[in-house]
């Protein structure tokens, strides 16, 4: 699929080899522009329909995470690009789908081309269609851990879990909460072949209760409950995966 881009970087050769190199290796990625800075770079986004751009981390007058901090949420994927590898961390930490080092390797620019390919063509997949879970399972029942023994809930109750520490809320359709005894990888390893996704660190949901996803850096759920909660980028393309 074709992706519209636009190319941060403060140096005009850095720009001209990574426009040739997608010109030549990248034929599905449309340059729509170039930005030396960040002010510069926010009029860009701020006037083009962007499914990807490929960032610069030293800039004068601001970094790329610098850039990135005045959005709350985007819609647009990020490969960073920089000569200095102590950024990695950091680059991760703000849900860059790729990392690349200067001088740019052209297999692992065309690895990270392919990979917010495959996020892009999830994400229109999700858009165009009903969102129908993998599986659909209503009949089974879980146990969970109480004071005095054992309570017995449907699956079909939980519209999501929620991680607090060595413990997860349950946050169910009567709009009841339980707070069990158990990690939240308890209740994803449970429950993961029964139409329920990780999307977070912090979140276990029922696909049958989304409502909606809005894109982002990981972007968002909506659930039947009106409740809404972070994607990760981590878990993004896994979340995504669950619908066709």
């Amino acid at each position: 699929m074709e992706l519209k881009t636009i190319i941060v970087e403060d140096e005009q050769t850095s720009r001209d080899i990574l426009k040739n190199y997608l010109s030549k290796y990248c034929p599905n990625v449309k340059v729509l522009g170039e930005a030396s800075n960040i002010d510069d770079a926010m009029i860009l986004i701020r006037n083009n329909d962007l499914d990807l751009i490929f960032l610069d981390v030293e800039m004068p007058y601001g970094s790329g995470f610098d850039l990135l901090d005045k959005f709350d949420e985007t819609d647009f994927e990020v490969v960073f690009v920089t000569a200095y590898n102590q950024y990695a961390i950091e680059a991760l930490n703000n849900h860059a789908s790729y990392y690349l080092l200067k001088p740019i390797s052209i297999d692992e620019l065309i690895k990270a081309v392919d990979y917010v390919s495959q996020i892009k063509s999830k994400e229109k997949q999700l858009q165009n269609a009903v969102l129908v879970p993998k599986v659909n399972s209503t009949d089974h029942k879980i146990t969970i851990p109480t004071q005095d023994g054992f309570e017995v809930l449907e699956m079909k109750e939980i519209i999501y879990c929620k991680a607090d520490d060595n413990y997860t809320e349950l946050f169910l359709t009567n709009n009841q909460k339980k707070l069990v005894s158990k990690t939240l990888k308890y209740f994803e390893d449970l429950l993961k072949e029964s139409g329920f996704a990780r999307i977070h660190k912090s979140f276990l949901v029922n696909v049958s209760y989304i409502a909606s996803y809005k894109k982002g850096k990981g972007g968002t759920v909506s659930l039947s409950n009106g409740k809404e909660l972070s994607v990760s980028a981590s878990k993004k393309a896994e979340f995504l995966s669950y619908f066709k």
